[in-house]
Formats: structure tokens, sequence, C-alpha cells
């Protein structure tokens, strides 16, 4: 999984690599000055005795002695004063010589083909050493820490106009019309150009809209004399004893194709009132009774089509719903089933909790189980001239009302929709 850290996460990231960096660079210095000076002041101090030691008038008689933390060995050199072996094979000028848990720092002279070695105890400068190696491998952790907790206390200060305006941008009340602009909170920097910009795209968000909720309002309102005039016509139409059985199957089902859309034109003219903020008058209705109602409504042409309808009642509710969009939401799952099932039955159930509507059709392929409930998503081509805006419409007045739609297959082949009030 790839790590893609966060902005407060990445100046984080930025003060610890930047002292990283200067503390690496600081310590590696530090470490490197210590063996230069190592190097060339204890080697020069070295020669300088050594120098002092080999100018003696006699091997005999010494004028300068060793000091007490130094040994002086030579070739053929008498007792003490012996070259060991393992200093026999050291090249001339400074070295370090460790023997078991002591270690020398060591001055060789080759002199008349006689070598000369100058040995002095290191110990306590290795102890030095030690302490010095610890105390910049201390600061260089302490470094970084420090790097860390500034780099979090100066990501919180540099981030919290940002989280701030994102939490204002994600507020609903953005899109309200009398919602006030973002960018004179903030000072004119680079999160003041930000908190302009979304200005500027809110205002586009919500010119774009109250043009859709206004197109909405006045179509749904113009069209609702034209249908009430259609559907008057059908019902003197089938007033008439005149009219064949063909003609009045037809003259009803215009009838009920006209009942359909005035129930669409109140559903979208509520859903558009109710999401501008505006106070909307809805009828009420208990679940049993939308449900009763679409019942006998559609009983007729699913028992017209050889289907099997199956109403189950499990627990009477109480409840009142906004009656428009329950009548919307059930509806358009009863005709999705009536339309998508050639076979079997559709079954309705209600709970305590909501309802489902499951039936025996060919289903909907788990391909597009995902998208269902997206604008213009339909099922099989062969079954109709449908736009697929049912299921959009359904999610979206279960998204305004709080209510819970999921999509589960049903056994063997079929679907089954299930909705928590």
């Amino acid at each position: 999984m790839t790590f893609r850290p966060s902005l407060a996460q990445r100046i984080v990231i930025a003060f610890v690599l930047m002292t990283l960096l200067v503390a690496g660079t600081f310590a590696v210095g530090t470490v490197l000055t210590v063996h230069v000076v190592e190097a060339r002041l204890l080697s020069g101090e070295l020669g300088r005795d050594l120098d002092l030691l080999l100018k003696m008038d006699s091997m005999d008689e010494w004028r300068a002695r060793p000091q007490t933390d130094q040994l002086f060995h030579f070739t053929d050199g008498p007792e003490e004063f012996a070259l060991p072996a393992d200093l026999s094979g050291l090249a001339e000028g400074f070295h370090e010589v460790f023997r078991g848990e002591l270690s020398y720092h060591a001055m060789v002279r080759l002199v008349d083909g006689r070598r000369y070695v100058l040995l002095q105890d290191q110990s306590d400068f290795e102890r030095r050493e030690q302490l010095l190696y610890v105390a910049v491998s201390v600061g260089f952790v302490i470094s970084l820490l420090l790097a860390a907790l500034l780099g979090w206390l100066l990501a919180r200060q540099v981030m919290a106009p940002v989280a701030r305006l994102a939490r204002q941008v994600r507020h609903r009340d953005q899109l309200l019309a009398l919602a006030p602009p973002l960018a004179p909170d903030y000072v004119a920097d680079e999160v003041g150009q930000l908190a302009v910009a979304f200005d500027e795209t809110l205002s586009q968000l919500r010119q774009a809209l109250n043009r859709e909720q206004l197109f909405t309002s006045d179509v749904s309102h113009e069209l609702r004399t034209p249908l009430m005039v259609l559907a008057g016509a059908c019902e003197l139409l089938l007033e008439n004893p005149a009219l064949d059985p063909r003609a009045r199957s037809q003259v009803q089902r215009i009838a009920r194709a006209s009942a359909q859309m005035r129930e669409l034109v109140q559903t979208f003219l509520q859903l558009a009132r109710t999401q501008s903020g505006q106070a909307a008058e809805a009828p009420q209705a208990t679940l049993r009774q939308v449900a009763d109602e679409l019942v006998a409504y559609w009983r007729e042409p699913i028992e017209a089509k050889g289907l099997r309808l199956d109403y189950l009642a499990e627990q009477p509710q109480s409840t009142l719903y906004n009656a428009t969009f329950l009548r919307a939401v059930l509806g358009n799952l009863l005709r999705n089933a009536w339309h998508y099932t050639e076979h079997g039955a559709i079954r309705l159930t209600l709970t305590a909790e909501g309802f489902s509507v499951e039936d025996s059709g060919a289903g909907i392929p788990e391909a597009l189980r995902a998208a269902v409930f997206e604008p213009f998503v339909r099922g099989p081509a062969e079954r109709g001239e449908g736009l697929g805006l049912g299921l959009s419409l359904v999610q979206r007045i279960c998204a305004q009302e709080g209510w819970r739609i999921r999509l589960l297959p049903a056994q063997p082949h079929g679907c089954r929709f299930e909705v928590r009030l």
C-alpha cells in the first residue's frame, strides 16, 4: 500500500529530514575533527618526546627518561627497552596499538637501521572520546525529537486555518443563498486565496442549484394543468359505454400513466422545495396506509402479467411519514419489480423498521449493483426504454429523509430492496 502523507505529516517529515541532514553533518564533522586532532596533536607531542629521547649521549646513560605513562622500545634494547614482536612490523610514523583492553598511541622512528618506538597510554583519551561520541549521539537523537515536536506544533499552527476552512466548506449551509462568504475570515495569504476560490466555486454551485430548483419547480407546476386535463379526458372516455374493450384497456393504461406522472411531478416539486429550504406542507401517512394503496393499484397489472403479488405486513406501524416521498419510493420499487419480472412472484413485506420489495426476475448484474442508484443506470436493454432515473430518485428521497436503502440478491434469482425508515 502506497504511503500518502497528509500536509501536516509532510511538514513534520521536512523538519525531521532537515534536522537529520544538519545534525548528521555536525555529528560526522565532530567525529572527523576528533580523529584529525588525535592524529595531528598527539602525533606531534609523541614525536617531540621521541626526539628528546633520541638526543641522549649514550645508550647506557639517559639524560631524558620516558614519562610514567609512556613505554620506550628500540631494536636490540636491553631488558624493558627490548622491541616486542607486535611492534617490530610497524612502519615509521604515528599508529594506534591495542593490547587486550589497553590502547596506546605509538610513534615509530627509523635511525641507522634501528627502530625506535615510543608508546603512550591513551586509555583516558579513549574514555573521553567515548563520552564525546555518546554526547554527540544523544544530541543527535534529541535534535531529531525536537525537530519532530517543532514540526508537529508548526504543522498544527499552519494547518489550523486550512482545517477550519475545510469544515466551513463541508458545512451543508454553505450551499444556501444566504451563506456568508468565507474569504473575510482569513488574511490575504495562500489560505485566503483558497477561501476566495471556494467562494467563487460555491457561488457558481448556488446559482446552478438555484437554476435547477427553479426549473424543477416551474416544470412541475406547469405540468399539473395538462396532466389534469389528460386525466379528466380519460375519465370521460371510460364513462362511454360504447367504448370497445381494447380501446378501454388503452384508455385505462393512459389514465394509469397520467396518475403516475402526476405523482412524479408532485414528488419532484416537493423535493425541490425541501432541498431549497422551503417549508413544504406535505401530506402524512403511515407505511401501512401507503402500502395498502399501492398494492391495490399494482395488483391488477401485476396479476395481468401472470405474476403473483404477496403482501405481508408483519407489524402495523403508527409512525407518520411524508406520504408523497414514501409513495414515490415504494411505488418505484414495485414498478421496477413488475417491469423486470417475467415469471414467479413479487413480495412486499412490511416490518417494524421499514419494508422490503423482492422479485423473482432476472436480477441486476453484479457489475451494475454498485452503480444501480446512479442516474441513467439501467438494467438489460431489452426490458424497455426507461431512462434509469427511478432508483436515482429513490436514492435522493432516502438521502433527503434519512432513510437507508440497500440492494441484496434474492434466491434463487431476482432482487431484494430493503428500506429502513
